[in-house]
């Protein structure tokens, strides 16, 4: 087996990694957090140039014609430099969902404007009385209304839809027709949007869907598919997730043994205690370990393979491991970690973000104990 990077891959490691350090400093993602956008459109440019929003859909769109294991590669790099904006929101929630359920000319009319760089996407599933993250009710109602439909109903957590130019709205279209997705226009009449707090910094909102009007083109899966296309979507998503956390906990390593090394207590670095070698080389073991789950998923769903239990074991890994990664390093840093002025509470905050989105470790437990036929 071989568990190290292709060549292509690794220079698109390096390539990603020198591209974000010049242009994704700590004062440009303060500076980005912190603005109503929430993205820079210059920045969002220059990635569409390089070929990252296009990297993992056929040539035939625009496209860069590689695996989801190579979007893998790249996320986690925008993991490690906390790249703001709405990279996974257009690629991987939106377009590859649209690669996946949209027709032939679905895709042609969506893909090739976002792969440029010209059009933003994004999902709107959760709703207001959600309670499990694998069938959440979808109260959405999706009315035959002509030659189209009329949307009614409110979503929650949407990522930045105040950006999006559509929405892909799973909707319900009665009780015994199933759930269906429609490609929305953000713009269209009738929608209202309203910014959450999120502990992460990023820009989720809820949004309200007031008889809005769509055509019946812009139906991507209908009730036949339309809860197999949502499932696979959330795998895909908590796989590109954890590897943004990969990148996330592989930092915070990075910074924390740096730190070890400088810091002086009774006229030695601090690294030269044991208590601080073995703390680190817990850390390290974590990183490892949450890599190879989540690139083993990845790989899995880029070769079209089952993996439930995959992405499950690598959302549960990730997660917790994520979590002692910070703790250990908020040790070693001590006072200085918990300042604002200091860059590990960006890690900090989305790695909690990261823990609770697309299912927290109880539900994937559960799935991985049901594949075990318990």
């Amino acid at each position: 087996m071989k568990f190290s990077l292709t060549e292509e891959q690794e220079m698109l490691k390096k390539t990603a990694r020198d591209f974000l350090s010049e242009k994704c400093p700590r004062a440009f993602v303060r500076q980005t957090e912190e603005s109503e956008v929430g993205y820079s459109r210059d920045l969002w440019q220059e990635m569409a140039e390089l070929g990252w929003m296009g990297l993992a859909f056929p040539e035939e769109y625009g496209g860069g014609g590689m695996s989801f294991l190579d979007l893998a590669v790249l996320l986690e790099e925008m993991g490690r430099a906390c790249l703001p904006g709405p990279f996974f929101s257009t690629v991987v929630l939106g377009g590859l969902t649209i690669q996946d359920a949209g027709s032939m000319e679905q895709r042609q009319r969506y893909l090739p404007p976002a792969i440029r760089g010209e059009s933003i996407l994004s999902m709107a599933l959760y709703e207001p009385d959600v309670r499990h993250y694998d069938a959440p009710p979808i109260t959405v109602e999706a009315t035959p209304d002509g030659e189209g439909y009329r949307l009614s109903g409110t979503t929650v957590f949407v990522p930045d839809a105040h950006l999006s130019d559509h929405l892909l709205c799973v909707t319900s279209t009665g009780p015994e027709d199933g759930i269906a997705i429609f490609a929305v226009d953000a713009g269209s009449a009738g929608i209202s949007y309203s910014p959450l707090s999120t502990i992460g910094g990023d820009k989720l909102f809820e949004v309200s869907l007031d008889r809005v009007s769509v055509p019946r083109s812009n139906m991507l899966a209908g009730p036949d598919r339309g809860r197999r296309t949502v499932q696979k979507a959330l795998e895909r998503a908590a796989v590109a997730r954890c590897c943004e956390v990969v990148g996330n906990m592989q930092r915070v390593l990075d910074m924390t043994v740096d730190y070890a090394r400088e810091r002086k207590q009774f006229d030695r670095p601090i690294g030269s205690f044991q208590v601080i070698q073995h703390y680190c080389a817990e850390m390290a073991t974590d990183v490892d370990g949450a890599r190879f789950c989540s690139y083993r998923a990845a790989w899995m769903l880029s070769k079209g393979l089952p993996c439930s239990s995959e992405v499950a074991i690598a959302k549960v890994w990730t997660g917790e491991a994520s979590r002692r990664v910070l703790d250990r390093a908020h040790q070693i840093h001590g006072a200085i970690g918990v300042t604002m002025e200091h860059d590990l509470h960006f890690y900090t905050r989305r790695a909690k973000a990261a823990e609770l989105v697309f299912g927290g470790a109880d539900y994937h437990r559960e799935t991985v104990a049901r594949e075990m036929r318990l």
